[in-house]
Protein backbone atom coordinates (compact mmCIF):
# COMPACT_ATOMS: atom_id res chain seq x y z
CA UNK A 1 0.00 0.00 0.00
CA UNK A 2 2.79 2.42 0.87
CA UNK A 3 4.76 1.76 -2.36
CA UNK A 4 1.33 2.18 -4.46
CA UNK A 5 1.14 6.09 -2.66
CA UNK A 6 4.95 6.29 -3.21
CA UNK A 7 4.53 5.26 -7.19
CA UNK A 8 1.07 7.78 -7.28
CA UNK A 9 2.98 10.38 -5.72
CA UNK A 10 5.92 10.04 -8.30
CA UNK A 11 3.99 9.77 -11.13
CA UNK A 12 2.00 13.24 -9.46
CA UNK A 13 5.27 15.04 -9.77
CA UNK A 14 6.38 13.82 -12.94
CA UNK A 15 3.43 14.87 -14.68
CA UNK A 16 3.55 18.15 -12.47
CA UNK A 17 7.33 18.44 -14.37
CA UNK A 18 6.39 17.49 -17.44
CA UNK A 19 3.28 20.38 -17.26
CA UNK A 20 6.06 23.12 -16.20
CA UNK A 21 8.34 22.05 -18.83
CA UNK A 22 5.17 22.51 -21.60
CA UNK A 23 5.12 25.58 -19.67
CA UNK A 24 8.60 26.67 -20.54
CA UNK A 25 8.36 25.76 -23.55
CA UNK A 26 5.10 27.75 -24.31
CA UNK A 27 6.96 30.92 -22.49
CA UNK A 28 9.97 30.29 -25.29
CA UNK A 29 8.74 30.06 -27.75
CA UNK A 30 6.21 33.25 -27.03
CA UNK A 31 9.22 35.06 -26.60
CA UNK A 32 10.99 34.03 -30.28
CA UNK A 33 7.24 35.04 -31.80
CA UNK A 34 7.28 38.30 -30.19
CA UNK A 35 10.81 38.86 -30.99
CA UNK A 36 10.83 37.62 -34.76
CA UNK A 37 7.45 39.93 -34.57
CA UNK A 38 9.18 42.96 -33.33
CA UNK A 39 12.68 42.25 -35.75
CA UNK A 40 9.80 42.46 -38.54
CA UNK A 41 8.40 45.51 -37.76
CA UNK A 42 11.65 46.93 -37.56
CA UNK A 43 12.64 45.86 -40.75
CA UNK A 44 9.43 46.79 -42.46
CA UNK A 45 9.44 50.43 -40.64
CA UNK A 46 13.80 50.59 -42.20
CA UNK A 47 12.04 50.20 -45.82
CA UNK A 48 9.16 52.41 -45.22
CA UNK A 49 11.99 54.70 -44.44
CA UNK A 50 14.00 54.49 -47.52
CA UNK A 51 11.56 54.17 -49.84
CA UNK A 52 9.86 57.44 -48.71
CA UNK A 53 13.50 59.40 -48.77
CA UNK A 54 13.91 57.54 -52.12
CA UNK A 55 10.43 59.33 -53.26
CA UNK A 56 11.89 62.31 -51.78
CA UNK A 57 14.89 62.54 -53.44
CA UNK A 58 13.14 61.62 -56.87
CA UNK A 59 10.53 64.25 -56.31
CA UNK A 60 13.53 66.93 -55.59
CA UNK A 61 15.11 65.59 -58.90
CA UNK A 62 11.71 66.19 -61.17
CA UNK A 63 11.22 69.58 -59.38
CA UNK A 64 14.66 70.56 -60.42
CA UNK A 65 14.61 69.47 -63.36
CA UNK A 66 11.04 71.49 -64.79
CA UNK A 67 12.65 74.69 -63.20
CA UNK A 68 15.32 74.17 -65.30
CA UNK A 69 13.17 73.47 -68.58
CA UNK A 70 11.05 76.32 -67.20
CA UNK A 71 14.42 78.19 -67.18
CA UNK A 72 15.07 77.27 -70.74
CA UNK A 73 11.83 78.28 -72.27
CA UNK A 74 11.80 81.81 -70.27
CA UNK A 75 15.16 82.15 -72.19
CA UNK A 76 14.17 81.10 -75.79
CA UNK A 77 10.95 83.22 -74.99
CA UNK A 78 13.47 86.59 -74.14
CA UNK A 79 15.54 85.85 -76.80
CA UNK A 80 12.58 85.62 -79.62
CA UNK A 81 11.03 88.29 -78.05
CA UNK A 82 14.38 90.38 -78.03
CA UNK A 83 14.78 89.52 -81.89
CA UNK A 84 11.08 90.26 -82.75
CA UNK A 85 11.81 94.00 -81.45
CA UNK A 86 14.79 94.31 -83.31
CA UNK A 87 13.51 93.03 -86.58
CA UNK A 88 10.54 95.79 -85.81
CA UNK A 89 13.26 98.70 -85.43
CA UNK A 90 14.53 98.26 -88.50
CA UNK A 91 11.48 98.21 -90.59
CA UNK A 92 10.14 100.75 -88.64
CA UNK A 93 13.51 102.92 -89.57
CA UNK A 94 13.09 101.75 -93.66
CA UNK A 95 9.61 102.69 -93.76
CA UNK A 96 10.46 105.79 -92.29
CA UNK A 97 13.85 106.89 -94.26
CA UNK A 98 11.40 105.91 -97.42
CA UNK A 99 8.36 107.98 -96.76
CA UNK A 100 10.47 110.75 -96.24
CA UNK A 101 11.91 110.64 -99.34
CA UNK A 102 8.93 109.65 -101.18
CA UNK A 103 7.60 112.85 -100.10
CA UNK A 104 10.44 115.31 -100.35
CA UNK A 105 10.83 113.97 -104.05
CA UNK A 106 6.70 114.44 -104.73
CA UNK A 107 7.16 118.30 -103.51
CA UNK A 108 10.32 118.61 -105.70
CA UNK A 109 7.90 117.14 -108.72
CA UNK A 110 4.88 119.23 -107.75
CA UNK A 111 7.57 122.43 -107.81
CA UNK A 112 9.46 121.80 -111.11
CA UNK A 113 6.14 121.00 -112.52
CA UNK A 114 4.35 124.53 -111.36
CA UNK A 115 7.40 126.23 -112.52
CA UNK A 116 7.37 124.19 -116.11
CA UNK A 117 3.96 126.16 -116.29
CA UNK A 118 5.57 129.47 -117.21
CA UNK A 119 7.43 129.50 -120.68
CA UNK A 120 8.38 133.03 -120.25
CA UNK A 121 10.22 131.86 -117.21
CA UNK A 122 12.81 129.76 -118.74
CA UNK A 123 15.93 130.77 -116.57
CA UNK A 124 14.32 130.50 -113.59
CA UNK A 125 12.98 126.97 -114.33
CA UNK A 126 16.32 125.66 -114.71
CA UNK A 127 17.40 127.20 -112.17
CA UNK A 128 14.33 125.49 -110.16
CA UNK A 129 15.16 122.25 -111.56
CA UNK A 130 19.02 122.81 -110.49
CA UNK A 131 18.31 123.10 -107.04
CA UNK A 132 15.52 120.50 -106.88
CA UNK A 133 18.11 117.82 -108.20
CA UNK A 134 20.71 119.31 -105.73
CA UNK A 135 17.81 119.74 -102.73
CA UNK A 136 16.71 116.08 -103.77
CA UNK A 137 20.06 114.34 -103.58
CA UNK A 138 20.99 116.58 -100.41
CA UNK A 139 17.67 114.68 -99.02
CA UNK A 140 18.20 111.37 -99.74
CA UNK A 141 21.83 111.51 -98.60
CA UNK A 142 20.76 113.04 -95.35
CA UNK A 143 18.33 110.26 -95.40
CA UNK A 144 20.40 107.37 -95.93
CA UNK A 145 22.71 108.97 -93.13
CA UNK A 146 19.90 109.11 -91.05
CA UNK A 147 18.80 105.22 -91.91
CA UNK A 148 22.51 104.11 -90.98
CA UNK A 149 22.88 106.11 -87.76
CA UNK A 150 19.25 104.68 -86.35
CA UNK A 151 20.15 101.01 -87.76
CA UNK A 152 23.22 101.46 -85.87
CA UNK A 153 21.67 102.79 -82.80
CA UNK A 154 19.05 99.99 -82.85
CA UNK A 155 21.29 97.56 -83.28
CA UNK A 156 23.53 99.08 -80.26
CA UNK A 157 20.89 98.76 -78.20
CA UNK A 158 19.66 95.55 -78.93
CA UNK A 159 23.48 93.88 -78.17
CA UNK A 160 22.87 95.85 -74.73
CA UNK A 161 20.00 94.02 -74.16
CA UNK A 162 20.98 90.41 -75.11
CA UNK A 163 24.05 91.21 -72.65
CA UNK A 164 22.12 91.99 -69.96
CA UNK A 165 19.80 89.08 -70.43
CA UNK A 166 22.41 86.73 -71.12
CA UNK A 167 24.43 88.30 -67.60
CA UNK A 168 20.50 87.60 -65.85
CA UNK A 169 20.39 84.18 -67.57
CA UNK A 170 23.69 83.11 -66.26
CA UNK A 171 23.29 84.93 -62.56
CA UNK A 172 19.85 83.02 -62.10
CA UNK A 173 21.66 79.81 -63.05
CA UNK A 174 24.86 80.13 -61.56
CA UNK A 175 22.10 81.21 -57.98
CA UNK A 176 20.41 77.99 -58.80
CA UNK A 177 23.56 76.27 -58.80
CA UNK A 178 24.74 77.51 -55.41
CA UNK A 179 21.53 76.60 -53.84
CA UNK A 180 21.82 72.85 -55.05
CA UNK A 181 25.49 72.90 -53.59
CA UNK A 182 24.52 74.31 -50.29
CA UNK A 183 22.15 71.79 -49.72
CA UNK A 184 25.01 68.95 -50.97
CA UNK A 185 27.46 71.14 -48.09
CA UNK A 186 24.61 70.24 -45.60
CA UNK A 187 23.86 66.86 -46.88
CA UNK A 188 27.98 65.92 -46.60
CA UNK A 189 28.15 67.25 -43.19
CA UNK A 190 25.75 65.11 -41.74
CA UNK A 191 27.29 62.02 -43.67
CA UNK A 192 30.49 63.15 -41.67
CA UNK A 193 28.21 63.78 -38.32
CA UNK A 194 27.02 60.31 -38.64
CA UNK A 195 30.29 58.43 -39.89
CA UNK A 196 30.21 55.26 -38.48
CA UNK A 197 34.12 54.67 -38.41
CA UNK A 198 37.21 56.59 -39.33
CA UNK A 199 37.61 55.57 -42.90
CA UNK A 200 34.04 56.84 -43.83
CA UNK A 201 34.26 59.51 -41.91
CA UNK A 202 37.34 60.64 -43.84
CA UNK A 203 35.59 59.83 -47.19
CA UNK A 204 32.46 62.03 -46.10
CA UNK A 205 35.03 64.63 -44.97
CA UNK A 206 37.08 64.61 -48.38
CA UNK A 207 33.64 64.91 -50.15
CA UNK A 208 32.96 67.68 -48.03
CA UNK A 209 35.28 69.56 -48.10
CA UNK A 210 35.62 69.82 -52.01
CA UNK A 211 31.82 70.32 -52.18
CA UNK A 212 32.86 73.47 -50.05
CA UNK A 213 35.46 74.41 -52.26
CA UNK A 214 32.84 73.87 -55.71
CA UNK A 215 30.34 75.93 -53.72
CA UNK A 216 33.13 78.88 -52.87
CA UNK A 217 34.06 78.97 -56.38
CA UNK A 218 30.33 79.33 -57.42
CA UNK A 219 29.56 82.23 -54.94
CA UNK A 220 33.61 83.84 -56.46
CA UNK A 221 31.56 83.53 -60.10
CA UNK A 222 27.92 84.50 -59.43
CA UNK A 223 29.64 87.71 -57.75
CA UNK A 224 31.50 88.74 -60.56
CA UNK A 225 28.54 88.06 -62.95
CA UNK A 226 26.35 89.87 -60.93
CA UNK A 227 29.00 92.97 -60.88
CA UNK A 228 29.19 92.64 -64.33
CA UNK A 229 32.23 91.63 -64.35
CA UNK A 230 31.19 88.27 -67.12
CA UNK A 231 29.72 91.08 -68.92
CA UNK A 232 30.93 92.22 -72.62
CA UNK A 233 31.99 95.96 -73.02
CA UNK A 234 29.61 97.96 -74.56
CA UNK A 235 29.84 98.15 -78.78
CA UNK A 236 31.59 101.68 -79.25
CA UNK A 237 29.13 104.36 -80.99
CA UNK A 238 29.13 104.93 -84.81
CA UNK A 239 31.23 107.55 -86.28
CA UNK A 240 29.05 110.78 -87.15
CA UNK A 241 29.33 111.40 -91.26
CA UNK A 242 27.29 114.41 -91.41
CA UNK A 243 28.66 117.21 -93.27
CA UNK A 244 28.76 120.46 -90.41
CA UNK A 245 25.81 122.30 -90.23
CA UNK A 246 23.37 119.91 -91.67
CA UNK A 247 20.07 120.77 -90.47
CA UNK A 248 18.99 117.05 -90.93
CA UNK A 249 21.68 115.33 -89.28
CA UNK A 250 20.63 113.92 -85.73
CA UNK A 251 24.20 113.22 -84.39
CA UNK A 252 25.49 117.06 -84.23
Amino acid sequence: MAEQKESSVLFSLKELMNLEEDRIRQEESERRRQADAAEAARADAERKSRDAEEQRLRAEDERRRVEEQRGREENARLEAIRHAEVEKARVEAEQSARMEALRRQQEHERQIAVIAQDKSKKNLKFAAIGIGVVLLVALVGGGMAIKSQSDASTVAEARHKSELAEQKAAADALQRKLEEQTSAVKGLESDVANAKDEAARAEALAKLNAAKSERSNTAQRLTNVSSGGGSKPAAPRPACTCTPGDPLCSCL
